[in-house]
């Protein structure tokens, strides 16, 4: 778990960012979770490797703004995908879930590479070591945002 959700996104993060200073500057994204801030039980590895990939991407962003490198996080809640089908498919667990999120509902991939798209754009220019929650208001809701 640490070395796909923590080393493997840093070490990539920073061979690429060499291309990128090399090149006169880029952008990248990294996906984390709402687990980087709110414990699971049980995910004990799973948050620690989200939480450390936070870091990872602040601690980056500071030593690569000057060379125009650009470092995000995006931060999802539960979204529509394989990995929460069991959650979303039990009605149980889907509304004891689905009643933590303001929205009511779970976010779909797409709004989520939107989200991505945009911090690659030149339209988030003057944006860097950030983390940006697309969580359907979670974080208010638990207290955290």
């Amino acid at each position: 778990m640490l070395n796909v959700d923590l080393v493997a996104p840093w070490v990539l993060a920073r061979e690429a960012a060499n291309h990128m200073v090399v090149q006169g500057g880029g952008v990248i994204v990294n996906v984390t979770s709402v687990h980087e801030e709110i414990p699971q039980p049980g995910g004990a590895a799973y948050c620690a490797a989200k939480g450390g990939l936070r870091m990872v991407t602040r601690t980056l962003a500071l030593e690569l703004a000057r060379q125009r490198v650009r470092i995000n996080n995006v931060a999802p809640g539960m979204i529509a995908t394989p990995m929460t089908a069991s959650t979303i498919n039990d009605p149980q667990q889907s509304e004891e879930a689905l009643a933590k999120i303001p929205m009511g509902r779970p976010g779909e991939v797409q709004e989520i590479a939107d989200l991505i798209t945009f911090l690659a754009s030149d339209k988030a220019s003057y944006v860097t070591g950030s983390t940006f929650f697309a969580d359907g208001g979670l974080m208010q809701k638990v207290g955290l945002a």
